[in-house]
């Protein structure tokens, strides 16, 4: 065999290990990475962790308070703001439908788990609201009203435009008339202890104004009350 043929076999038996080597380390480095991602770990900790579906799309975000998701509405993210730690959830449209947040501090502590209704804000609400400093606390099922459908952007247009108002009495002014215009949500229904330690149930009309109020009062005293419109007592 000439010396040309000998260094043709030897240049092709180098690549071919080569070849070999790289496709046996691809192979266990992948099997490696594989059950890397599905082996079981005792304990965790990160700073956020986001929950996608098969395509990517974000379904759900576990977070602390800084890294927390200012949340999204028909297709748009919402500017950035400051939200509790907690789990904000997103649906197949990729919107925010609702989330379980929660702090605590001796001024202000809270937990409140919410249903968003579908292209809006939130609708139901478990919550519980306390100021340890004045021991005031609330806790309950809160349900909420929306007089218009499809009311969203509109209302995120008028409190940007309302935050730039120079005086207070301007926001109020212009927050009255969000109101007016139908572009708020409306207290519906409560049942749980109010911040005046008034245990029991308390239903408000479409305009928000309280109607019946079935409850244990601060004394002890049990009571019934239908009211009118303008809060007086109807029996």
């Amino acid at each position: 065999m000439t010396t040309g043929k000998l260094e043709k076999k030897l240049r092709f038996l180098i690549i071919y290990v080569i070849a070999i080597t790289a496709v046996c380390g691809f192979l266990a480095f992948t099997s490696f990475r594989r059950a890397t991602l599905r082996q079981t770990t005792d304990e965790l900790t990160v700073k956020r962790i986001n929950i996608v579906d098969e395509d990517g799309a974000l379904r759900m975000v576990v977070s602390n308070e800084h890294r927390q998701h200012p949340g999204r509405m028909n297709g748009q993210q919402l500017p950035a703001r400051e939200r509790p730690a907690g789990i904000i959830f997103f649906n197949e449209a990729g919107d925010e439908c609702g989330g379980l947040v929660y702090n605590g501090n001796d001024k202000d502590a809270g937990l409140f788990l919410s249903v968003d209704k579908f292209g809006d804000d939130q609708v139901m609400q478990l919550q519980y609201s306390e100021n340890p400093q004045k021991q005031r606390r609330k806790y309950g099922l809160q349900l909420w009203d929306y007089p218009k459908e499809n009311t969203f952007d509109e209302r995120l247009r008028r409190f940007k435009a309302l935050k730039q108002l120079p005086t207070r009495e301007e926001q109020d002014k212009a927050y009255e008339q969000m109101l007016k215009d139908s572009l708020l949500m409306q207290d519906r229904l409560f049942i749980g202890q109010t911040y005046e330690k008034e245990m029991g149930l308390f239903i408000k009309d479409q305009d928000g104004k309280p109607r019946i109020k079935i409850f244990i009062d601060k004394d002890k005293q049990p009571r019934i009350q239908v009211l009118n419109p303008d809060g007086t007592i109807m029996r």
